[in-house]
C-alpha cells in the first residue's frame, strides 16, 4: 500500500514507541506500506527530525531518510488546485495525489477539511490501522 506520512506521525512514532504512529513506522520498516516522498517532504523530515529539542542521533535520522529514498516512491508533484488551511501541508497532499497514494496519514486532520481528495483518504494513525485490519 502506498501512503504519505505527515511529519507529525513520524515524530510521534519515534517518541512514543508503543503508539499507533509507531505501529505505522513498523509497517514502513517491514515493507507493508510504501512511503511517497518528494524533495520537499524529505527536506521537511530532515529539518524536523534534526531539531535539537528531539536530540535524535544524526545517523538514525540519515538511516531513516535513506530508507525512505531507497524503498519509497518518488513523486513528481503538481500544485494543488485548492488551498489548505495550512499551506505547509500542501506538499504532502500534492505528493499523495501525484503518486496515487491510497492515504495521507496525519495527526492534524483539521488541516485537511475533506475526508478525501481525489481518492486519497485523509486518515489519523488510528483510522489507518483500522483500515489495514479490514484489508487483512
Amino acid at each position: 500500500m502506498i501512503v504519505v506520512l505527515d511529519t507529525n506521525v513520524i515524530i510521534s512514532g519515534i517518541l512514543k514507541p508503543y503508539s499507533k504512529a509507531a505501529a505505522i513506522l513498523h509497517l514502513v520498516a517491514d515493507g507493508t506500506i510504501r512511503l511517497v516522498y518528494d524533495l520537499r517532504l524529505l527536506s521537511e523530515y530532515r529539518d524536523v527530525l534534526s531539531r535539537s529539542k528531539f536530540n535524535f542521533p544524526k545517523e538514525n535520522v540519515e538511516a531513516f531518510l535513506d530508507q525512505v529514498e531507497q524503498e519509497g516512491l518518488l513523486a513528481s508533484a503538481k500544485p494543488l488546485k485548492i488551498h489548505l488551511p495550512d499551506p505547509d501541508d500542501e506538499p504532502f497532499l500534492e505528493a499523495a495525489l501525484s503518486a496515487g497514494a491510497e492515504a495521507m496519514i496525519t495527526g492534524n486532520k483539521r488541516h485537511f477539511p475533506k475526508k478525501q481528495y481525489e481518492g486519497v483518504k485523509i486518515l489519523s494513525p488510528a483510522e489507518f490501522l483500522e483500515m489495514m485490519k479490514e484489508k487483512i
